[in-house]
């Protein structure tokens, strides 16, 4: 068992997340326009683009029965304990369907700094000198444990000859006989004992301003070692994105010209 983070529940936008994992969605909203930055897809990764300022945040939507445990990566650094990240580390506990926005980087139970998009130096990662991985964001998602119930083992009562009846003199001397009520309480006890069933410079990720942000700690324990689930989404300005093919390039819009001929054809026989 380790303590884990119990994120706040928080009301899903009305636009589609950008990616529908088989256990969460994923997604990037845009915090100053309340938008979700639209995803493109090349080379078998999810692109989204933004701007260096807007704050943004990152959308997890748990899509199972079950209780989950995303391990959230930003920039190749754990969003929770600021680690180099890796998925056997802490991260947040999600509850059925639950949905939550993370908006920064956790500073306590209480604090995080915001996220919000930079030129690659001046972020958080490359500021801590880990560089190498600005530009993606990732989650590793697992399933809990749950324990099987204990197996429930039927009991076998030993083969005993039956007493002797009693004689109507010692009957009437002892009162009713009293041998049949210990079975009973017998079997009551067995009964209650029986278990119940259970291009430019490249964009980063700053370190922006503090904002209260409550979570509580809880305790999760993992299915399996390995994730269940791993989603990445890249980032990148626009311009840079549309220089390397993943965004297409804008059609120049047609302008309406006031004199498209120089001179007038002739009207049409009939």
């Amino acid at each position: 068992m380790r303590n884990l983070l119990c994120a706040a529940l928080i009301t899903l936008a009305t636009a589609l997340p950008a990616h529908a994992g088989n256990l969460l969605d994923l997604a990037v909203v845009d915090r100053d326009d309340g938008r979700t930055l639209p995803t493109y897809a090349a080379g078998g990764k999810l692109y989204v683009a933004g701007t260096p300022g807007p704050r943004y945040a990152v959308r997890m939507a748990n899509r199972s029965s079950g209780r989950i445990l995303v391990v959230l990566s930003v920039d190749g650094v754990n969003a929770v304990s600021g680690q180099t990240a890796d998925v056997s580390q802490t991260g947040y506990v999600l509850d059925p369907w639950q949905s939550t926005e993370i908006n920064g980087w956790r500073k306590s139970l209480d604090e995080i700094a915001q996220f919000n998009f930079t030129a690659l130096s001046d972020s958080y990662a490359a500021a801590t000198g880990r560089p190498a991985n600005v530009g993606v964001i990732g989650v590793a998602v697992f399933n809990e444990r749950v324990p099987m119930p204990p197996k429930y083992v039927p009991e076998v009562a030993d083969a005993r000859p039956l007493p002797a009846p009693p004689s109507a003199a010692g009957a009437s001397r002892e009162g009713a006989p009293t041998t049949s009520a210990a079975p009973a309480a017998s079997a009551a006890q067995d009964m209650a004992r029986a278990p119940a069933p259970r291009k430019a410079e490249r964009l980063g990720t700053g370190h922006g301003e503090r904002e209260y942000a409550h979570v509580d700690r809880t305790t999760f324990e993992r299915a399996t070692r390995d994730p269940a689930e791993t989603i990445s989404i890249w980032y990148d300005s626009q311009a840079n994105l549309v220089a390397r093919g993943i965004i297409p390039r804008p059609r120049k819009p047609h302008e309406p010209q006031a004199f498209p001929n120089s001179f007038v054809p002739d009207p049409p026989r009939h």
